[in-house]
């Protein structure tokens, strides 16, 4: 899309992006693209133009390369203390400017506000916890088994790192993957989503005025990012990709990855189930179906896909969740009083209604919701089915949108089946009062992360990343994060 293809603007652009640079941030400098265009930004609560930034060529990823090559070895040998120290810094700029940083969200993204404050919250955190973890890197020192030898392993920074990131999150799955190679002595390339780039903008600013020096976090916007990457990868110098998106996109970028050898982190699909059992408190298990379902109007890869409830439960359980989706708020993610914003694109929408129509050709029962907006605004009630079947598409696909699917089930094992009937592992929920079920049924789910008694699995503090088609790595938690971007290095010495 050009920057002519859009007439309107939002009212709230001004204000909000006063202080917004559009232009790539490449070692330190604002320039515009070598091509000379743009892509257009839009507000998809009202579809008018927000903002227009630059759409970057190869000839612009390899500025930005060299510029991280050469703030890289400056970058490794600063202190830890003082990588700390700035990386503390750029928690605490995030936090002052938190809602200004959360009315940006909410325009480019559409979600709702409250939401929004509780990313920037969530994404100003990595940056706290990689600031601690920044000076407590240490290496191995011990003694060979055959007592010839002392065996000393350090741990460097992994090289340039060139890091993709969705539209869904577009402060925290950048601070997720720039705070902890900051933390290591990386230097990084940053390429947000074209749909939400401004805020990646602005959080370069803010990284400039909290001390990061020109090179070391350069950023990208391009409508070609397949070329774009591939030559990346392709430059030697670059030593790590780091990607959060989709398992397509994802095998796509390991494949080519594979041909230079790069190490890759990936955060893929997920496909997350949530299973409520019969000695459940219904209550607590409906506010944490309204949490794992509507954080971001269902648009997160940790979203409750598969929704089941044991059948002595379930009919009060869906009753409930229906009555709680039906009154949530619908509106414009800047309104204060909306509760679920729009969805990304037109397309996404459709998508969602696709797999809503195939659910209820195939058997499921509409509760309320099952219909998109018809004025400007990508918009979908929020959504209840009950009786889906198993091979209904959505049961298999992620729905990315408002929509709850609810299923029948009448045993414990019955339910382990159908949590791990999907190729990923990502995310699952689990409720019961009783804990030994409980705990025994988690160690069976085939996830790399699960909630129990709890909507919300996401934490700074603990590792994040799933199994099966769901990724590869982990981010967040006590030195895993920090880990992705640093390489072991073996020494051996006689004694």
């Amino acid at each position: 899309m050009n920057a002519s293809s859009v007439q309107t603007q939002s009212p709230l652009a001004p204000a909000v992006l006063a202080d917004v640079r559009h232009d790539l941030y490449i070692d330190g400098q604002w320039r515009s693209a070598t091509s000379g265009r743009r892509i257009d930004v839009v507000d998809p609560s009202t579809e008018a133009l927000i903002a227009s930034v630059p759409d970057a060529t190869v000839e612009d990823a390899a500025a930005a390369v060299d510029a991280a090559a050469n703030a890289a070895v400056g970058w490794r040998a600063t202190a830890p203390r003082r990588r700390s120290e700035i990386l503390r810094r750029c928690f605490e700029l995030m936090t002052q400017r938190a809602e200004s940083l959360a009315t940006l969200i909410s325009l480019e993204n559409g979600k709702a506000l409250r939401d929004a404050r509780g990313e920037v919250a969530y994404a100003a955190e990595f940056f706290r916890w990689n600031a601690e973890e920044a000076v407590r890197l240490s290496g191995e020192f011990g003694t060979a088994p055959s007592g010839t030898n002392r065996i000393i392993v350090d741990y460097e920074p992994v090289g340039i790192c060139v890091l993709i990131t969705p539209w869904n999150f577009p402060a925290a799955m950048a601070t997720r993957k720039i705070a902890p190679a900051l933390a290591a002595g990386c230097t990084v390339i940053l390429k947000p989503a074209s749909e939400t780039p401004l805020t990646a903008y602005a959080l370069a600013a803010l990284y400039e005025e909290a001390g990061v020096p020109p090179g070391v976090v350069n950023v990208l916007t391009t409508s070609a990012p397949g070329p774009l990457t591939a030559a990346m990868l392709a430059d030697r110098r670059v030593r790590k990709l780091s990607f959060t998106g989709s398992t397509g996109v994802g095998r796509t970028l390991l494949a080519e990855a594979a041909k230079h050898v790069v190490s890759c982190s990936m955060e893929l699909g997920g496909n997350a189930p949530f299973i409520v059992f019969d000695d459940a408190d219904l209550e607590a298990a409906l506010d944490g179906a309204m949490i794992a379902k509507m954080r971001n109007a269902g648009e997160a890869c940790t979203a409750a896909n598969r929704i089941y409830a044991q059948s002595g439960i379930h009919d009060a359980f869906a009753r409930g969740l229906a009555r709680r989706m039906a009154a949530v708020r619908v509106g414009s993610g800047v309104e204060a009083e909306t509760e679920c914003g729009p969805m990304i694109t037109r397309r996404a929408v459709q998508k969602i209604d696709r797999l809503v129509q195939d659910a209820v050709r195939r058997g499921a029962q509409v509760l309320c919701g099952a219909e998109a907006h018809d004025g400007p605004g990508y918009f979908y009630r929020p959504t209840v089915l009950t009786n889906v079947p198993r091979d209904a598409e959505m049961a298999h696909e992620e729905i990315f949108g408002p929509v709850a699917p609810i299923s029948r089930f009448d045993t414990e094992g019955e339910a382990i089946e159908l949590a791990n009937d999907t190729e990923y592992g990502l995310a699952a929920y689990v409720y019961t009062r009783d804990l030994a079920r409980g705990l025994r049924v988690c160690g069976r789910i085939e996830s790399g992360m699960i909630a129990l008694n709890r909507g919300l699995v996401s934490d700074p503090a603990a590792p994040f990343g799933g199994v099966k088609q769901s990724g590869l790595g982990r981010e967040g938690g006590q030195r895993h994060g920090v880990a992705e971007f640093m390489e072991a290095k073996y020494i051996a010495t006689s004694l």
